[in-house]
């Protein structure tokens, strides 16, 4: 009799310890550094582990198991109770945990569609300068009337630095117009990449190409009469941010596009589910990343005329995104 009952209960424990340990290991990563450090399979895998593991409890009662897997079940249960059916947080609490792991390991699950949104943006900047270059009357080919600001390939050195530097009224007032529509152009460019990546990604490239035209026209018609630093320097100060904000949209979408032209072993409702998610933490984030790159626009540019310390800030912004990026939200497990 003892010995049936000890082949029993280890064949009770073979069969399902490795959805136990599965559990354990999901609850010790919450219980450390809350449930936001799971991805959507691992949340999703939760509480069907949990309704296993009260299966296994019950049985275990039932069939009369030794007392030490009796103890070490329930109090795995209670620990997964706590975490499934925790208390919702507030609203700060989850903004602060949306943006200390949602946010940045979206990012690191769509690194590959970033990278491409990136590459596609630089083709169309590359582009859009070296065309201008070649025939300045092309810039107004990429640039309208409203978004050059009164700048164009006919303006003067003199002219257009006024502009970067506010020297008159008149000047600082049509920076800050062109500011103000370069700024609302730039999000709906990214809201537009992220929300029409389920049209197989074709208008995100376009729209993302379009943007590289944008930059590289202006770039050139700067760097033709000698202000290259000038021009870089009063752009990427906010332009760090915004930039980035639009290729995140852009690798949302591409991500979208993704799922639906490449599920994989999944169904397309699957895969584009499991894409959605990320790509709508991502398009929610670069709404902040836009917000922050218009505030820094909005104050900065009136505030700080020296080009060394518009490189510095813009420096620091380029290094502070990559780290966040990069490290922000990774927690090591034991």
């Amino acid at each position: 009799m003892s010995q049936d009952f000890q082949l029993k209960s280890y064949e009770f424990r073979r069969e399902r310890s490795s959805s136990w340990r599965e559990l354990e290991k999901l609850i010790q990563r919450c219980e450390k550094v809350g449930p936001r450090s799971l991805n959507g399979q691992e949340l999703a895998r939760l509480p069907v582990l949990y309704r296993a593991v009260l299966s296994s409890l019950s049985v275990a009662r039932s069939i009369s198991l030794d007392q030490a897997l009796l103890d070490y079940l329930e109090a795995l249960t209670a620990r997964a109770y706590f975490v499934v059916y925790r208390p919702k947080e507030n609203l700060l609490t989850s903004f602060f945990l949306f943006f200390r792991f949602s946010f940045p390991q979206a990012v690191r699950d769509f690194r590959r569609p970033l990278a491409l949104a990136t590459l596609i943006l630089v083709m169309g900047g590359l582009t859009g300068f070296l065309m201008t270059m070649h025939e300045p009357s092309k810039f107004y080919a990429f640039v309208g009337q409203q978004m050059a600001g009164g700048r164009g390939p006919e303006s003067t050195r003199e002219e257009l630095k006024e502009v970067i530097y506010g020297g008159d009224d008149s000047s600082t007032q049509n920076l800050a117009s062109f500011a103000a529509f370069l700024f609302n152009n730039n999000a709906t460019v990214g809201i537009l990449a992220f929300a029409l990546g389920g049209l197989a990604g074709i208008p995100v490239f376009l729209l993302i190409f379009q943007n590289g035209l944008v930059l590289g026209a202006f770039a050139a018609i700067h760097h033709q009469k000698g202000l290259s630093p000038d021009i870089w320097g009063w752009l990427l100060p906010h332009g760090v941010t915004e930039i980035l904000a639009i290729l995140l949209c852009g690798a949302a979408g591409l991500g979208i596009a993704r799922g639906i032209l490449f599920p994989g072993a999944h169904s397309r409702l699957d895969a584009l589910r499991r894409e959605g998610r990320s790509a709508g933490a991502i398009a929610l984030g670069s709404v902040v990343l836009f917000i922050i790159a218009g505030i820094i626009e909005g104050f900065f540019r009136q505030m700080v005329q020296d080009i060394v310390v518009r490189y510095t800030v813009a420096s620091v912004s380029a290094l502070f995104w990559l780290w966040y990026f990069s490290r922000c939200g990774r927690q090591k497990v034991s």
